[in-house]
């Protein structure tokens, strides 16, 4: 497992509350992590959130709340992911913006269940009695290629149903969404899906369906118009096959969030109602957002305020919350909070191990040719940025394996997104050089720059006992050397007309972590598909051996401003 300790907690934008029935005050975005397409669920005077993972693995990130506002992750759904034998490479590539889609969350008949689209290989479901785990291996309900973003509902008559949409981009189709009678275990269809609305006309791109039953109605929310500069539409019916209904319900007005799109109603144990939704911020991901949610005397929901009467609500900069009382969840995911592989699928287990005094050792995986940039690698450990502002630092313990230094081993730390640029440590006859290097272009492959900084020193690596017997040889890599890096990635906003404002980041290396040079220049993080840009660690080889070189990877800092 990995279990990375963070030396700085990141701070929150509000004082958590720790008093039952306290009113808490807070400001969006209340989390400024891109966790897409949230969806929520409430059990008793606990929310729980999952959100998208796309190509990234653990999958299916599970957050813990007792006011929507604070929010710690406490575990991951998906830890392993069907293969058939008919898609047997997507275990052996990097998936960039494929993977796990738009996820919905429920609680039923004790048990929690998550529902989530890949837009090439169907709809799956895992389910566990516990949020924090552990989960179920994952079930394949639907092989349908272009079938995405389910929800599920049980309804008062114990009769089950499946919403869900389409990805034009592997079925050709889009802007219509479906309802499939369900089994009551989950588990499969007992028919066909059905096509229940189409939005062309009115709702286009509509998408992301989370299912309800509220009274006499049936209510789908959906987000319609594009993710940039999209809307929020609810439809409604007496039937869950329709005929629907359509009504906007909250939409971009000049001067608030942009594109306020796909989420979550849930209610709270006050009687009030909350709708959750993301926004996208381009490099920083999809950060979350909370609005009050009321319902009309007409039987529609209006989400945010609505400042001009007309109906369409718009999104609220802030607002109050009440606590439901007690601490949030806390971390008790067996594989490292935060942390995630650019890979969809189980990593290898000889990748990394935990190190006793705290920290991560990474091995050297060979890369297979052809092999273009980083943007390949799946074996690069990364976060998600948690703050327009912030800085990491860290130690890195570069020790290669002398049996491959022809052909280059490598370790680093990069900041990635369809772009990326970092710090890379290679392993020479002349020693460890450091470059700079970046990749303009990555997403279409376009290969690696590197700015050659200097060549590090090494030293020989210290042996972790004495034996008393002369005749016992030490035996932890006692051919070896090590070079000590430490790294700093500095990261803040530059406002862009009319744009999110671009993540402009500065790198820094020092030998001893007190005196820093700057790397030259700065860099423009730039989002990948789907998903904000991450910073994060990798370890390399280009050649087959029996053994690997490492990096060790500790002192890690991160100070997060939310000014």
């Amino acid at each position: 497992m990995i279990c990375i300790r963070r030396l700085l907690v990141i701070l929150l934008a509000c004082a958590v509350s720790c008093s039952p029935k306290a009113r808490i005050e807070y400001t969006n975005p209340i989390l400024h992590l891109d966790y897409s397409d949230p969806d929520v669920c409430r059990v008793g005077k606990d929310y729980y959130m999952t959100a998208s993972s796309f190509n990234c693995f653990p999958g299916l990130p599970i957050l813990h709340s007792r006011d929507l506002v604070h929010w710690e992750q406490i575990g991951a759904a998906l830890l392993d992911y069907p293969c058939d034998g008919t898609d047997a490479d997507f275990r052996t590539t990097v998936q960039h913006g494929n993977g796990v889609w738009a996820p919905a969350i429920r609680y039923y008949d004790g048990w929690f269940y998550i529902y989530v689209g890949d837009p090439d290989r169907g709809i799956f479901m895992v389910k566990a009695q516990k949020p924090e785990g552990p989960w179920e291996k994952p079930i394949w309900v639907v092989r349908q290629k272009g079938f995405i973003d389910p929800c599920p509902l049980w309804d008062k008559d114990g009769k089950a149903y499946l919403s869900h949409g389409l990805a034009g981009s592997r079925a050709g189709l889009k802007s219509v969404l479906f309802v499939a009678p369900m089994a009551a275990d989950g588990t499969s269809l007992t028919g066909p899906s059905r096509i229940v609305y189409d939005g062309h006309k009115t709702q286009p791109t509509i998408e992301g369906t989370k299912f309800y039953r509220r009274g006499e109605y049936y209510y789908i929310f959906s987000p319609a118009g594009g993710v940039a500069t999209g809307w929020q539409t609810v439809l409604r019916a007496k039937d869950p096959f329709g005929p629907y209904e359509e009504k906007i319900v909250m939409a971009w007005a000049p001067g608030t969030i942009n594109g306020p799109h796909q989420g979550a109603w849930v209610d709270a144990p006050d009687g009030k109602d909350w709708f959750l939704h993301f926004q996208d911020k381009g490099a920083y991901g999809r950060i979350v957002h909370l609005q009050p949610l009321s319902w009309q005397a007409d039987g529609w929901p209006l989400i945010g305020e609505d400042p001009n009467g007309d109906g369409v609500g718009q999104p609220v900069a802030g607002g109050s919350v009440i606590s439901s009382g007690g601490e949030a969840g806390v971390e008790k995911s067996p594989y490292g909070i935060d942390w995630a592989w650019q890979y969809p699928s189980i990593p290898g287990p000889y990748w990394h191990m935990a190190l006793p005094e705290g920290g991560v050792r990474l091995y050297s995986v060979e890369q297979k040719w052809p092999y273009r940039s980083l943007w390949d690698c799946p074996n690069l450990l990364s976060q998600k940025f948690p703050a327009e502002s912030f800085t990491v630092k860290a130690k890195m313990i570069f020790c290669p394996n002398p049996q491959l230094k022809q052909r280059g081993e490598t370790a680093g730390f990069v900041v990635m997104g369809n772009d990326y640029a970092g710090l890379r440590m290679t392993d020479t006859p002349e020693g460890p050089v450091l470059d700079y290097v970046t990749s303009i272009g990555a997403s279409k492959g376009a290969g690696e720059d590197a700015l050659t900084l200097c060549t590090l020193q090494y030293s020989s690596r210290p042996q972790p006992h004495q034996f008393e017997s002369k005749n016992v040889p030490l035996v932890d890599y006692p051919d070896r050397q090590e070079a000590t890096l430490y790294v700093k990635l500095e990261v803040a906003p530059r406002p862009v007309e009319g744009n999110v404002p671009d993540a402009v980041c500065h790198f820094s290396y020092s030998p001893d972590g007190n005196n820093w040079t700057a790397v030259p220049g700065e860099f423009i993080a730039r989002p990948e598909l789907w998903i904000g840009a991450k910073w994060g660690f990798f370890c390399n080889r280009f050649a087959p051996k029996n053994d690997a070189g490492c990096v060790d990877i500790t002192d890690i800092s991160i100070i997060a401003s939310y000014d």
